[in-house]
């Protein structure tokens, strides 16, 4: 019944939007060298005039691609995170369009879904708990110095990464976040992503590559990994391999907010716990879509098409700009359209 209701929302919201566009502190790491600033203010072109990030902030994003920003998300607000996924692993909550992605080392595992066997999950926008995070004003007021001030959440994820089985499927490959995504421009996107406890090495912490933010999008695979490789996890093809990474330790509460061209991945979780953390992309509600076919993203369009059936159970006949028109959800400002 909830698949039906969804694809019933799915079929209206594209008909509403069929004519439409979707216009639809300094970061605390442990190890990497950090390129210093070294250039004027009129310079910026990743970050927008407001009266929110320092000189100095918005200097460290222009150059690094990042910035951390300490105790954002308040206790009280993880605690209801927290819960909203419990009761989706237990199965009393049962999201609409939302997508249970199970770590590929225990895929064929034939326990019930459960906080221990959920990897993460995907697209969200349907919950209205776990939703909350993509509005907290806290986060919306850094999201705009990047998109400015008509703000779309376009992708919505709560990571839940397991303990290592010892086939390493844990950890993430380096990517650009930008190569899932075909609407532009990107230096109008963002991703907000937040720690939901205490994140360092042991537990596979983010690990960014400053200034790769810079580069163009690059060919991207799924690696080959002998412990296999979980869905999506795909790995940029091309890159240097002695770019100095930071690895980013973070307290409960604290979130970065990076560009969807910067490099960046996270090593295995190699402690008996599930590191969590809750992110959002978000894109200015002015950004338009482009087609992705003949181009490096088109694998993801059939890849994320292939899903999308399975999950409504026939032929959608849709494609990737219909799939994320159907995910993006306006939360502050104002939609354009042509």
């Amino acid at each position: 019944m909830e698949q039906t209701r969804a694809a019933a929302r799915l079929r209206r919201i594209l008909g509403h939007l069929g004519g439409s566009s979707v216009r639809a502190v300094v970061a605390h790491c442990t190890s990497g060298k950090i390129t210093p600033t070294n250039f004027h203010p009129q310079q910026f072109q990743y970050t927008l005039d407001n009266n929110v990030l320092s000189l100095e902030q918005r200097q460290f994003y222009e150059e690094n691609g990042f910035l951390v920003i300490k105790n954002l998300v308040s206790d009280a607000d993880i605690q209801r995170f927290r819960v909203a996924f419990e009761k989706i692993c237990s199965e009393e909550s049962k999201p609409a369009g939302l997508i249970i992605i199970r770590d590929v080392s225990s895929v064929e595992s034939e326990d019930m879904p459960s906080e221990k066997t959920i990897a993460r999950i995907q697209d969200y926008q349907e919950d209205k708990e776990l939703f909350r995070y993509c509005t907290l004003p806290e986060v919306l007021k850094y999201v705009e110095c990047f998109t400015g001030p008509n703000v779309m959440a376009m992708h919505t994820m709560l990571i839940n990464k397991p303990p290592d089985t010892g086939r390493k499927t844990s950890r993430h490959p380096l990517r650009q976040d930008l190569h899932f995504f075909p609407f532009r421009p990107s230096n109008r996107i963002v991703c907000a992503w937040t720690a939901m406890e205490h994140i360092d090495l042991n537990n596979g912490c983010l690990a960014v590559l400053p200034g790769t933010h810079k580069l163009p999008l690059k060919p991207h695979d799924y690696p080959q990994w002998e412990g296999g490789v979980n869905i999506f996890y795909y790995g940029i093809q091309d890159y240097d391999q002695d770019h100095a990474r930071v690895h980013l330790v973070m307290e409960k509460g604290d979130t970065v907010f990076f560009h969807p061209l910067l490099i960046h991945g996270s090593g295995q979780n190699q402690t008996q716990g599930f590191r969590k953390a809750i992110s959002c992309h978000f894109a200015s509600s002015d950004c338009h879509y482009i087609d992705v076919k003949g181009t490096s993203q088109e694998h993801v369009e059939k890849e994320a098409v292939g899903i999308t059936d399975k999950l409504y159970g026939s032929d959608s006949g849709l494609d990737l700009k219909d799939i994320w028109m159907f995910r993006a959800r306006l939360v502050k400002g104002e939609r354009i359209t042509l």
